[in-house]
């Protein structure tokens, strides 16, 4: 079983409907590969507890094996990374959710497990008062260098990507759609930015995936899990943020939120979680350090400080082969679009800066993955 095999039957299993994250584990467990979760034959499949006629017919037919072929086509043409449940490059905290997929896409290049992690959510519609907490919270952050994750929403998501990049520091958006576009599109220059400056964009969904209203809470718990801790701004009683607050909370995982005043409908909430304990009340950024007990760490591990000797060629060559993790030198060649000889010499001096590092048969692989 190669792993390039196992990656396309893992894909295509997600895809399976009826076959939700927890099932698909149960799936793996019982058979112990995805790969030979294809190869059984529909009456073994049904011995799975939980796995009905539908799935198991579904599966039995391979027909997402095709599905899956494609969206690996799409996902590598387009420098997408896709993260399997047993990769490194998983969210580990996410791996720890019952729930949590069992593949991510993911474009950018930050470690997604930066620790601490922040989860920003609140309202569509922030005022001046939850802008200033948002102002408060991040840059009293920012000597910890974190992780900050928000949903690329109206408000206070995109409030929160943008303070962030403000201060050079990784944040991701979690979608609630395909990586093939951006939602709302006025967010698509931020979005951009996020990927080229140190952040970037996930999601569980492949490219298609319409943001219909229904996938929304799904996002939710992705942002929920792959962080410590959900600092909820400004919300009122329902919607998106109280939902993502609860599953932290389920997550066993931290929920902060700050007050407002008892007559403002986007504090309603804030309050609400607070009087019924499912968060701790925060004013500023030392009361959540504090709370989750952190310390300061360095900030030198940028990638543009310790690549900007790169010329445009080696970055482009550099960013390709993350992505892909490594690649033999025919493979480079052809991407490159030179000759082997060419590409050698190109290789050997982005090795002579630190860059890439050579493997026995001719692979390459990018330094500080």
């Amino acid at each position: 079983m190669s792993d390039t095999n196992e990656l396309l039957h893992l894909v295509a299993l997600s895809f399976v409907p009826g076959i939700g994250p927890a099932k698909a584990k149960n799936l793996l467990a019982f058979f112990g590969s995805a790969e030979a979760i294809f190869n059984e034959k529909k009456k073994a499949l049904l011995r799975v507890p939980e796995i009905g006629p539908v799935s198991a017919t579904a599966i039995s037919s391979g027909d997402y094996l095709s599905l899956a072929d494609e969206e690996l086509r799409f996902s590598y043409q387009k420098g997408l990374k896709v993260l399997p449940i047993y990769s490194e490059a998983y969210p580990s905290r996410l791996r720890q959710c019952s729930d949590g997929p069992i593949v991510l896409f993911y474009r950018g290049e930050t470690d997604l497990n930066i620790r601490p992690a922040v989860a920003m959510v609140g309202t569509r519609s922030a005022t001046s008062y939850g802008k200033k907490c948002v102002d408060l919270l991040i840059d009293g952050l920012a000597p910890l260098d974190p992780l900050i994750v928000s949903g690329l929403a109206y408000g206070i998501d995109i409030y929160s990507h943008k303070k962030s990049l403000e201060n050079k520091l990784s944040t991701i958006a979690c979608l609630a759609h395909g990586l093939d576009r951006v939602y709302p599109p006025t967010h698509a220059e931020i979005a951009r930015r996020m990927c080229e400056e140190g952040g970037g964009l996930l999601t569980e969904f492949p490219q298609g995936t319409r943001p219909d209203r229904e996938l929304f809470p799904s996002r939710n718990r992705i942002i929920a899990g792959m962080t410590d801790c959900t600092v909820v701004v400004e919300t009122d009683r329902k919607g998106g943020s109280i939902i993502t607050a609860h599953l932290a909370s389920d997550y066993g995982r931290e929920v902060c939120a700050f007050p407002g005043r008892i007559d403002d409908r986007h504090s309603w909430g804030c309050n609400e979680l607070i009087k019924k304990n499912v968060a701790a009340l925060i004013e500023s950024a030392d009361d959540l350090i504090q709370l989750m007990q952190w310390t300061p760490r360095s900030r030198d591990k940028k990638q543009p400080s310790l690549f900007e000797h790169l010329d445009e060629t080696e970055l482009k060559l550099y960013r390709h082969l993350r992505s892909q993790h490594r690649l033999s030198l025919d493979a480079i060649s052809h991407w490159l679009g030179l000759n082997l000889s060419l590409s050698n010499a190109l290789l050997l001096e982005m090795e002579f800066k630190g860059a890439v590092r050579s493997l026995p048969g001719k692979l390459y692989e990018a330094c500080g993955i």
